[in-house]
């Protein structure tokens, strides 16, 4: 297992066929305004690539959005939402198509509030990560040893997450509606970017 620091771009060839993993690190909450720094891409076979943004790119990355925007390639989030917007605003691709490890945990760990990365490791794969490092400043020259790491194990765990998840979501009865909301998440990243964020329009108010 390691983890490989790329600047503005991924190389052409150093992920499998299939699945990837992808999480993104940004200077804030806020899409338009918290420029993204880090992207996070793993193929689930042991290493992690991380390729980060210096201030003022252009964001050109060609083979990272080769990889991002594949239709064939399934990409595995952990609150997709987010790292869709991200990736649509800055990269200018829709990183689809989703499997939401968040959304599937809330669709049949019904019997717990506690949804996050950490919790999901914990009790699918009986690992522990830490997440000391997620407020920190991923914008600075240098990025620590401690940040690295702690960018590759928000994807390092996705793809045994996801399959443990498919098998709860059959047995309850529920992947249909998981996909639906899978597939649905690409809309709602962009209706966070154009102003959104905070309004529910499918309730009556």
């Amino acid at each position: 297992m390691a983890v490989y620091f790329h600047e503005e771009d991924l190389p052409a060839g150093v992920l499998a066929p299939g699945p990837v993993a992808v999480d993104t690190e940004t200077m804030g909450l806020v899409t338009a305004r918290d420029r993204l720094c880090v992207v996070q891409i793993s193929d689930g076979q042991g290493d992690e690539h991380l390729v980060r943004f210096a201030v003022g790119s252009d964001y050109a990355a060609p083979n990272l959005k080769a990889v991002l925007a594949d239709p064939a390639r399934i990409k595995l989030y952990h609150f997709a939402r987010f790292d869709l917007a991200a990736i649509e605003y800055y990269l200018g691709v829709v990183a689809a198509p989703v499997f939401c490890t968040k959304i599937a945990s809330k669709l049949v760990r019904t019997y717990t509030d506690r949804h996050g990365l950490k919790n999901l490791v914990e009790e699918l794969l009986g690992e522990t990560i830490s997440k000391q490092q997620q407020s920190s400043d991923w914008g600075a020259a240098t990025l620590s040893e401690a940040q690295r790491d702690y960018a590759a194990s928000d994807v390092r765990f996705l793809h045994r997450m996801r399959d443990v998840l498919i098998e709860r979501l059959e047995r309850e009865g529920r992947m249909e509606m998981a996909q639906a909301c899978f597939d649905f998440l690409p809309t709602r990243a962009r209706l966070d970017i154009a102003g959104w964020a905070d309004r529910d329009i499918f309730s009556h108010e």
